[in-house]
């Protein structure tokens, strides 16, 4: 697996790396603890060396998943996790006073086995906290040495720009894909400008760029798509044709659509780390193939070009959920 830097930062991560909140959260039933472990070991096996979770994600039964997991080759990887919602729980909504920062810090150095985090995003923008305010906690923790890095998740520009004056950004992460390219107009130029390395979840598109969710899909009542938009029978039949590029250019380079879609991410810029999670020891193969999958200067322009006539439909959010979303 080939290493990336994210930023300027000097943190070194693999190409890919493995979002695990899936692996107990937001997807359905949580995995079986065990096959959980084992997955994320598969995963060291292969060469990713950066992992993500979040107190958010059970609360708290993810990071104590993934501290298992990585406790016996724990200084062989990179640990990324979040603060930034009441009591860990995002339907209560943001909170990323520094008491709170400080507390979801020692409980996560708990629940990961580990004395340090190596990346600590905030969750989300809280709109009743100064960002400044925010990255100054992460500061102190950075010097107290229990935080590496510095990161956010789902900012905007002014809150980035703000943020980062008082402690540096290593990392960004937002949802960024084949179909969901918004980061493209404002955010990328700005991470490039201020050395800021960015980390896209979804980068499957919750699955869809898989090609094996069609218009007659159906999800459970504890998987999250059953309720997003762009997930409706309607958006999925509309949204088809770019799962169609996507399998035809796949074809042609003998590859699937995941690792096409994964492909194109890390061809847009080599600061991008994509995290795209799975419970599935043959879906995680897969996705890691990707790394070796290069698409040619032809390749990308007829993506663009096909996708330039393509209007995805459907939000990518609940109504519910857009309100944790403030930038």
């Amino acid at each position: 697996m080939q290493k990336r830097t994210l930023g300027r930062s000097g943190l070194e991560v693999s190409a890919l790396g493995l979002g695990c909140m899936g692996l107990s959260y937001g997807y359905g039933p949580a995995t079986d603890r065990q096959e959980a472990i084992k997955l994320i070991r598969a995963a060291h096996e292969c060469g990713v060396t950066f992992f993500d979770t979040a107190e958010a994600y059970g609360p708290g039964i993810n990071e104590e998943v993934v501290g298992e997991a990585l406790e016996p080759i724990r200084d062989e990887v990179v640990i990324a996790t979040k603060f930034g919602f009441r009591n860990g729980v995002p339907s209560e909504g943001p909170d990323s006073r520094p008491e709170r920062i400080r507390l979801v810090a020692d409980e996560a150095l708990k629940r990961l086995r580990t004395d340090r985090i190596d990346l600590f995003y905030q969750h989300r923008v809280d709109p009743n906290v100064p960002v400044e305010e925010v990255a100054g906690t992460v500061k102190d923790l950075i010097r107290a040495g229990k935080v590496r890095h510095f990161g956010m998740s789902e900012a905007g520009a002014d809150a980035i720009r703000r943020a980062h004056v008082v402690q540096p950004l290593a990392a960004l992460q937002s949802e960024y894909s084949l179909w969901w390219r918004e980061p493209e107009a404002e955010i990328l130029p700005l991470l490039e400008e201020l050395g800021i390395g960015f980390v896209p979840f979804s980068p499957l598109g919750k699955g869809f760029l898989t090609g094996k969710i069609d218009a007659s899909a159906t999800f459970g009542d504890k998987d999250f798509r059953s309720s997003v938009p762009r997930f409706s029978p309607e958006a999925l039949k509309a949204n088809q044709s770019l799962v169609d590029l996507i399998g035809s250019i796949a074809t042609a380079k003998a590859a699937t659509p995941a690792q096409v879609a994964l492909a194109w991410l890390l061809a847009q810029r080599p600061w991008i780390v994509p995290i795209p999670g799975t419970t599935k020891l043959h879906r995680l193969e897969e996705n890691l193939g990707a790394a070796g999958v290069e698409l040619t200067a032809d390749d990308l322009g007829r993506i663009e070009g096909a996708l330039a006539g393509i209007t995805i439909q459907g939000d990518r959010y609940a109504a519910s959920h857009q309100r944790l979303i403030n930038r």
